[in-house]
Protein backbone atom coordinates (compact mmCIF):
# COMPACT_ATOMS: atom_id res chain seq x y z
CA UNK A 1 0.00 0.00 0.00
CA UNK A 2 1.30 2.86 -1.07
CA UNK A 3 1.36 6.59 1.12
CA UNK A 4 -1.10 9.02 -0.28
CA UNK A 5 0.90 11.89 1.31
CA UNK A 6 3.91 10.77 -0.28
CA UNK A 7 6.10 10.12 2.96
CA UNK A 8 7.73 6.79 1.65
CA UNK A 9 8.49 8.74 -1.37
CA UNK A 10 10.81 11.37 0.60
CA UNK A 11 8.76 14.07 -0.10
CA UNK A 12 6.91 15.82 2.31
CA UNK A 13 3.91 17.27 1.91
CA UNK A 14 2.84 20.55 3.07
CA UNK A 15 0.80 20.71 6.32
CA UNK A 16 -2.90 20.77 5.40
CA UNK A 17 -2.18 20.20 1.79
CA UNK A 18 -3.38 17.06 -0.17
CA UNK A 19 -2.22 15.69 -2.62
CA UNK A 20 -1.96 16.26 -6.30
CA UNK A 21 -3.98 18.90 -6.18
CA UNK A 22 -7.23 17.64 -5.31
CA UNK A 23 -10.28 19.35 -4.09
CA UNK A 24 -7.77 22.46 -3.95
CA UNK A 25 -9.46 25.75 -4.46
CA UNK A 26 -8.13 29.66 -5.64
CA UNK A 27 -6.42 31.00 -2.59
CA UNK A 28 -8.50 34.46 -0.82
CA UNK A 29 -8.93 37.18 -2.89
CA UNK A 30 -8.00 35.26 -6.33
CA UNK A 31 -10.47 34.69 -9.05
CA UNK A 32 -10.78 30.85 -10.57
CA UNK A 33 -9.23 30.42 -13.58
CA UNK A 34 -10.80 29.63 -16.90
CA UNK A 35 -12.33 26.27 -16.74
CA UNK A 36 -12.20 26.47 -13.55
CA UNK A 37 -15.13 26.23 -10.59
CA UNK A 38 -15.78 29.11 -8.39
CA UNK A 39 -14.05 28.57 -4.48
CA UNK A 40 -16.93 27.77 -1.20
CA UNK A 41 -19.33 30.69 -1.15
CA UNK A 42 -18.00 32.54 -4.49
CA UNK A 43 -20.51 33.24 -7.40
CA UNK A 44 -19.10 33.20 -10.73
CA UNK A 45 -19.38 36.88 -11.67
CA UNK A 46 -20.29 38.40 -9.11
CA UNK A 47 -18.59 42.08 -8.04
CA UNK A 48 -16.86 41.86 -11.59
CA UNK A 49 -16.30 45.15 -13.10
CA UNK A 50 -18.31 46.02 -16.72
CA UNK A 51 -15.83 46.07 -19.92
CA UNK A 52 -15.09 49.01 -21.47
CA UNK A 53 -18.47 50.85 -22.49
CA UNK A 54 -20.87 48.10 -20.48
CA UNK A 55 -23.25 48.82 -18.11
CA UNK A 56 -23.31 47.73 -14.85
CA UNK A 57 -25.84 45.16 -14.04
CA UNK A 58 -28.76 45.29 -11.78
CA UNK A 59 -28.14 46.11 -8.48
CA UNK A 60 -24.75 47.26 -8.89
CA UNK A 61 -22.84 50.94 -8.83
CA UNK A 62 -21.43 52.35 -11.81
CA UNK A 63 -18.18 52.43 -11.67
CA UNK A 64 -15.96 56.02 -10.81
CA UNK A 65 -16.50 58.65 -13.20
CA UNK A 66 -19.65 57.10 -15.09
CA UNK A 67 -23.06 58.66 -15.01
CA UNK A 68 -25.55 57.44 -12.79
CA UNK A 69 -28.38 55.68 -13.82
CA UNK A 70 -31.22 57.55 -15.41
CA UNK A 71 -28.76 60.84 -15.91
CA UNK A 72 -29.34 60.74 -11.76
CA UNK A 73 -26.11 61.70 -10.32
CA UNK A 74 -27.43 63.86 -7.33
CA UNK A 75 -29.55 62.80 -4.13
CA UNK A 76 -33.49 63.40 -4.13
CA UNK A 77 -34.40 67.33 -3.41
CA UNK A 78 -35.20 67.47 0.38
CA UNK A 79 -39.19 67.31 0.69
CA UNK A 80 -39.84 69.44 3.25
CA UNK A 81 -42.13 67.55 4.84
CA UNK A 82 -41.72 68.06 8.72
CA UNK A 83 -42.17 71.59 7.99
CA UNK A 84 -45.02 70.96 6.25
CA UNK A 85 -46.89 68.91 9.30
CA UNK A 86 -45.53 71.81 11.53
CA UNK A 87 -46.97 74.44 9.15
CA UNK A 88 -50.46 72.64 9.50
CA UNK A 89 -50.86 71.59 13.16
CA UNK A 90 -49.19 74.90 14.39
CA UNK A 91 -50.06 77.51 11.68
CA UNK A 92 -52.43 77.48 9.18
CA UNK A 93 -54.80 74.11 8.28
CA UNK A 94 -55.03 74.49 4.28
CA UNK A 95 -52.12 75.47 2.86
CA UNK A 96 -50.33 73.56 5.40
CA UNK A 97 -52.25 70.26 3.60
CA UNK A 98 -51.15 71.64 0.57
CA UNK A 99 -47.57 71.71 1.85
CA UNK A 100 -48.22 67.92 3.08
CA UNK A 101 -49.20 66.94 -0.45
CA UNK A 102 -46.95 68.66 -2.89
CA UNK A 103 -44.04 67.36 -0.34
CA UNK A 104 -45.13 63.66 -0.20
CA UNK A 105 -45.01 64.12 -4.16
CA UNK A 106 -40.85 64.60 -4.38
CA UNK A 107 -39.23 61.43 -3.34
CA UNK A 108 -41.94 59.56 -5.78
CA UNK A 109 -40.97 61.89 -8.66
CA UNK A 110 -37.36 61.24 -8.29
CA UNK A 111 -38.17 57.28 -8.31
CA UNK A 112 -40.35 57.74 -11.64
CA UNK A 113 -36.99 59.86 -13.30
CA UNK A 114 -38.81 62.86 -13.30
CA UNK A 115 -36.35 65.39 -11.26
CA UNK A 116 -37.29 68.67 -12.70
CA UNK A 117 -41.10 67.90 -11.32
CA UNK A 118 -39.77 66.68 -8.42
CA UNK A 119 -37.46 69.70 -7.69
CA UNK A 120 -40.89 71.70 -8.47
CA UNK A 121 -42.39 69.83 -5.85
CA UNK A 122 -40.07 70.40 -3.54
CA UNK A 123 -39.97 73.90 -3.86
CA UNK A 124 -43.83 73.79 -3.79
CA UNK A 125 -44.05 72.66 -0.92
CA UNK A 126 -41.65 74.96 0.38
CA UNK A 127 -43.60 77.95 -0.86
CA UNK A 128 -46.86 76.79 0.82
CA UNK A 129 -45.50 75.82 3.99
CA UNK A 130 -43.61 79.45 4.43
CA UNK A 131 -47.24 81.06 3.61
CA UNK A 132 -48.86 78.88 6.27
CA UNK A 133 -46.14 80.23 8.70
CA UNK A 134 -47.08 84.19 6.99
CA UNK A 135 -50.79 83.77 7.09
CA UNK A 136 -50.35 82.82 11.10
CA UNK A 137 -48.42 85.56 11.51
CA UNK A 138 -50.96 88.13 9.82
CA UNK A 139 -53.29 86.38 12.22
CA UNK A 140 -51.79 86.90 15.17
CA UNK A 141 -51.28 89.78 14.53
CA UNK A 142 -54.26 90.81 13.70
CA UNK A 143 -55.72 89.19 16.77
CA UNK A 144 -53.51 91.43 19.35
CA UNK A 145 -54.10 94.85 17.81
CA UNK A 146 -58.25 93.32 17.80
CA UNK A 147 -57.93 92.71 21.50
CA UNK A 148 -55.97 96.09 21.80
CA UNK A 149 -58.71 97.92 20.19
CA UNK A 150 -61.31 96.44 22.21
CA UNK A 151 -59.79 96.59 25.48
CA UNK A 152 -59.54 100.43 24.62
CA UNK A 153 -63.13 100.46 23.90
CA UNK A 154 -63.70 98.80 26.72
CA UNK A 155 -61.85 101.19 28.81
CA UNK A 156 -63.62 104.28 27.94
CA UNK A 157 -67.05 103.40 27.66
CA UNK A 158 -66.31 102.17 31.83
CA UNK A 159 -64.43 105.67 32.68
CA UNK A 160 -67.24 107.50 30.78
CA UNK A 161 -70.26 106.04 32.75
CA UNK A 162 -69.42 106.90 35.86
Amino acid sequence: MTDPYGAGSGQDPKHGEQPGGYGQQPGYGQQPGYGQQPGYGQQPGYGDQPGYGQQPGYGQQPAYGQPGGYGQSMAPPDNYLVWAILSTVLCCLPLGIVSIVKSTQVNSLWAQGQPDQARAAAESAKKFAIYSVIGWAVVVVLYIIFIVVVGVNIGSTSTTSN
